[in-house]
């Protein structure tokens, strides 16, 4: 997925936040900025909107010598998360249709994203968390428990941290024997990185491994050898948030369900449903394109029934 011109003001925003974590002089963090600028004035747009974070984001970092500028904010996502876990985790296992619920629970977390949205309060969060939690989930979730129970080597891409709690839910659900969770190498805005999958418990359940990139998505060519390995291993990926479907939507012919809360306009367009769903697009290898409204209507069709697929 290409960068597009709305892309540009999201990641500004980004930088001038992350600058705003670090370095605490102003005229320092104006310096920083105008030179992200002319950066960007300079990017070749036919790259990621990842990508293009990715080099913003080491900029800054480099600059203020901060190799992790959202790390007390990944802190208290991750606290927030977990007081709210056992709770959403129970209510989803007690719904007519757990499944279902639980991918719906792994969503709902992806909206502890910073990339996405500055200025994050966690008492917002926690409310915004619970609601998405029951909502309407557009898309083919029983699809996704069908093909990893076919599958033999799944790759789970977590995104953010306080999120990557919720995934586990989730990942419990999945056959662990053949599932392996891939979190980012470096920190980079507020993702996930091996000290978050620690937090969520996950190394307890799954093998957890770095893909040994900073970038705030997953662009394989970036990544380590071992990780590549493991992808190219995986006959299923399961891909958590934008950062990983506008790096990976289009690259490869791997069986991939990407699972997010759709947060701009241009990815929308790109999936084929609206700002603010709760989406599982699924990516089939076969017909080598991600499957737009025809496999993601269908939950939304039971919805005005009063039916939860």
């Amino acid at each position: 997925m290409n960068t597009a011109l709305a892309c540009i003001p999201c990641i500004v925003r980004q930088a001038a936040e992350a600058a705003g974590f670090c370095i605490a002089d102003t005229n320092r963090r104006a310096g920083i900025l105008c030179r992200v600028l002319s950066s960007l004035a300079e990017t070749t747009w036919v790259a990621s909107p990842a990508a293009v974070a990715q080099r913003i984001h080491r900029m800054i970092r480099a600059e203020a010598g901060d190799a992790d500028p959202y790390r007390a904010m990944k802190e208290r996502m991750n606290r927030t998360a977990l007081d709210l876990y056992p709770s959403l985790r129970d209510e989803a296992r007690r719904d007519e249709h757990p499944r279902t619920a639980l991918v719906c629970m792994a969503i709902a977390g992806n909206l502890m994203d910073a990339g996405a949205k500055g200025g994050v309060v966690e008492a917002d969060m926690c409310t915004a968390v619970c609601r998405a939690c029951r909502e309407w989930l557009t898309g083919p979730a029983d699809a996704l428990f069908d093909a990893a129970a076919r599958a033999r080597r799944i790759l789970y891409l977590a995104d953010n941290a306080g999120e990557i709690v919720f995934d586990r839910a989730l990942i419990e659900a999945l056959p662990r024997d053949k599932t392996i969770v891939g979190v980012r190498g470096a920190p980079v805005l507020n993702d996930a990185t091996l000290d978050d999958a620690g937090v969520a418990g996950l190394p307890d359940i799954v093998r957890v491994v770095s893909n040994g990139s900073d970038a705030p998505g997953t662009i394989i060519e970036d990544c380590s050898e071992e990780f590549r390995h493991i992808f190219e291993a995986s006959d299923l990926v399961i891909a958590k948030g934008q950062g990983n479907c506008e790096s990976l939507a289009g690259t490869t012919d791997k069986h991939v369900f990407f699972l997010l809360r759709v947060k701009c306009a241009h990815v929308a367009a790109h999936l084929g449903t609206t700002v603010g769903s709760m989406v599982v697009c699924e990516h089939n290898k076969v017909e080598g394109s991600v499957r737009k409204p025809s496999s993601c209507v269908a939950r939304a069709a039971h919805k005005e029934e009063g039916v939860r697929q």
